[in-house]
């Protein structure tokens, strides 16, 4: 049987996307402030007295900074957003929804359909979901809590062949930093999904030595263009960080699996500030990606795996993918707990 080809129009390339951006970015009518070359928003921002977070709502739904207070000063553990920033990919995090990562030249199969979906990275994959695409609303906001929604039914264009709604729900608790993604099938068949957030950390806080990261792990993808062809197996000495090292100036761009426990992973900025990374056991998932000779990395908790559905399709087992029927909403939580270093 052949498979049927349904493709989404829209516009195609990055360069498109980026200027897509840009123009949404003119428009932006949020109350905003520039303190030291960093965007701060002033009027999305939650806070207590450990942590003091930013949002850039209009920005694909994006965390704009993330400050942890360490010795009595605020001090950013997440990497900033510039002052300039239109992209997702320039703030501190951003959601990845309906799925994580790439999808191997954006053909998505599923019960015997093949989706094309727009390609929208210079290596030829559909990646990172559709969520980071669109302002996200605020439907809710506290001094300790915001929720930010995407509605895909209210916009154009939408990267995915499914209607969703995406509520994600941020939440300070005392030293703990809560993230909750939610996922809501507002369709009228069952779909495939995955999701996750892309937190940038800094490689030094508040004048620290390098940061040094301990992961909860056992088993990692082989990856070629960033993408597995088969299950998750060894861990490749340099993404290996089950026993606690600095980053260091090796490229990393691995995906994990394999989870020992409900903590993920430990963050250290020595003699400034430790940060435990724990997650809920949906995600079966985790990101590392080092970039040598920037200031920053990232450490992503997601539920699937790099192209998670052709994977599937491909009878690999341990993809983290779920199902949605519609109408049902799924939900998973990671947190970010400070303390001492």
């Amino acid at each position: 049987m052949h498979d049927i080809v349904t493709s989404f129009s829209g516009m195609a390339g990055c360069g498109a996307r980026r200027a897509l951006r840009r123009r949404r970015a003119g428009r932006l009518s949020a109350p905003e402030a520039v303190r030291n070359n960093v965007r701060m928003s002033d009027d999305v921002t939650i806070e207590n007295e450990h942590w003091r977070i930013g949002f850039l709502p209009e920005v694909g739904g994006s965390v704009a900074f993330g400050q942890a207070r360490v010795n009595g000063a605020w001090a950013d553990v997440l990497r900033p957003s510039p002052a300039d920033a239109a992209a997702p990919n320039d703030t501190a995090s951003y959601p990845l929804v309906p799925w994580s990562n790439r999808i191997r030249a954006g053909r998505l199969r599923w019960a015997g359909r093949t989706y094309q979906l727009r390609v929208n990275f210079p290596d030829g994959t559909a990646i990172h979901g559709a969520g980071w695409d669109y302002p996200w609303n605020v439907v809710e906001h506290t001094d300790t809590r915001v929720v930010l929604e995407l509605a895909s039914r209210e916009v154009y264009g939408v990267n995915w062949p499914w209607t969703f709604t995406a509520r994600f729900t941020y939440e300070l608790d005392g030293p703990v930093f809560r993230w909750t993604y939610g996922l809501t099938n507002t369709d009228h068949e069952t779909f495939p999904a995955g999701y996750g957030h892309h937190p940038y950390f800094q490689r030094s806080v508040a004048g620290s030595p390098e940061a040094r990261l301990q992961m909860e792990v056992d088993k990692a993808y082989d990856l070629v263009d960033c993408m597995p062809t088969e299950a998750a197996g060894e861990i490749r000495p340099a993404a290996d960080f089950r026993e606690a090292r600095e980053i260091g100036q090796e490229f990393v761009d691995d995906c994990f699996t394999d989870r020992r426990g409900e903590r993920l992973a430990t963050i250290e900025w020595p003699g400034a500030v430790t940060v435990d990374v724990h997650a809920d056991a949906e995600l079966e998932h985790a990101v590392l990606y080092i970039p040598p000779g920037q200031g920053y990395f990232a450490f992503e908790p997601v539920s699937n795996a790099n192209d998670a559905f052709n994977l599937d399709e491909a009878h690999v087992p341990g993809t983290g993918l779920f199902l949605v029927q519609p109408g049902e909403t799924r939900s998973s939580t990671f947190t970010l707990t400070v303390r001492d270093a």
